[in-house]
């Protein structure tokens, strides 16, 4: 039997509450029946605490962020004359550096240490300021790997943010793979064609600037650079989630290739499909399963190694919702 296109497992690092280990504050934990039940069975996780791995026992005093949002100091709730921040980020560039085949994060949401966004700063009033801030290891990773896919455990309950995310990791996880095989001219490119139609349905204006980028390679050009370059140029256009339109547009340009192959009811049945779902009548999946049936049954070759039909594994169920 084949193996699945999805195979080895990515590996994911998340904040080890998530996974159900006791390492918070209160020696609690923040289990996430998503993260574990619906995730679980597709990834390998790496769980961290920085708290912990800093030497913060469990039971410890909270922490919080105080000061400027910008560059907060970390300190305990009742105790503030230590500043924790130091070897929080110490940490975060420590685990950035070391942790080179995760393919993604998934941190806990408002904390001061893993939250990516809205965490409080709390000012000498006792209030928290206006502006929120990063936690300080969450901080100090992503600056590390402005490439790597990350994402709060909250907003992944939001299903076209998990769909993204998820899209985002496999994606992570192809190049990876590509990058052990060797990059060359002609890898990139085959790479790029693969990726043509997700890039299309997240930023149309990426989709052009990359095509432009690979183009315009000369033989004086050196893979590894160019293909650094264009790996952060498509990793930061895939942060952008797919809107309807976008979906439709791809959906409309694929079911071009089958306009010799289909007769008028078939034809007249993809395309109500489609608008259906621009008009948020039925899900992407609807349109996207007739297409990959009459694909069976017409095979294009161009078609079968595009990345926007199978972005994650189907048992997923990710673009049922959307």
């Amino acid at each position: 039997m084949n193996a699945s296109p999805f195979e080895p497992k990515p590996r994911l690092a998340i904040s080890a509450c998530l996974t159900g280990l006791s390492v918070r504050y209160n020696a609690g934990h923040k289990a996430s029946a998503l993260c574990l039940e619906l995730l679980q069975e597709h990834f390998d996780w790496v769980p961290l605490c920085p708290e912990v791995a800093i030497g913060l026992g469990t039971p410890r005093e909270p922490i919080r962020l105080v000061g400027d949002p910008e560059h907060p100091v970390v300190t305990g709730t009742r105790n503030g004359a230590t500043d924790l921040a130091g070897p929080l980020r110490a940490y975060g560039e420590q685990m950035a550096d070391e942790l080179d085949d995760i393919c993604g994060y998934i941190f806990m949401q408002k904390s001061p240490s893993c939250g990516l966004e809205r965490v409080k700063v709390y000012q000498e009033d006792g209030r928290p300021a206006h502006q929120a801030g990063r936690g300080a290891y969450a901080a100090a990773f992503c600056a590390r790997r402005p490439d790597l896919p990350v994402e709060e455990e909250g907003r992944l309950h939001d299903p076209i943010l998990r769909e993204n995310f998820i899209a985002r990791v496999y994606a992570y996880a192809d190049w990876q793979q590509q990058r052990r095989q060797g990059l060359s001219r002609g890898a990139l490119i085959r790479f790029h064609a693969r990726y043509k139609y997700l890039l299309m349905a997240h930023n149309p204006h990426a989709y052009r600037t990359l095509g432009r980028l690979l183009g315009t390679m000369s033989r004086d050009d050196d893979p590894e650079q160019l293909g650094q370059r264009y790996f952060h140029q498509l990793m930061q256009a895939l942060r952008r989630c797919a809107s309807r339109g976008t979906h439709g547009n791809v959906l409309q340009h694929l079911s071009g290739y089958l306009r010799n192959d289909l007769g008028p009811a078939d034809k007249a049945e993809l395309q109500q499909l489609i608008t259906q779902y621009q008009k948020g009548v039925v899900p992407l999946v609807v349109p996207l399963t007739l297409l990959r049936h009459h694909l069976r049954n017409h095979p294009a070759p161009y078609l079968a190694q595009q990345a926007y039909l199978h972005p994650h594994p189907e048992a997923m169920g990710l673009r049922n919702a959307i």
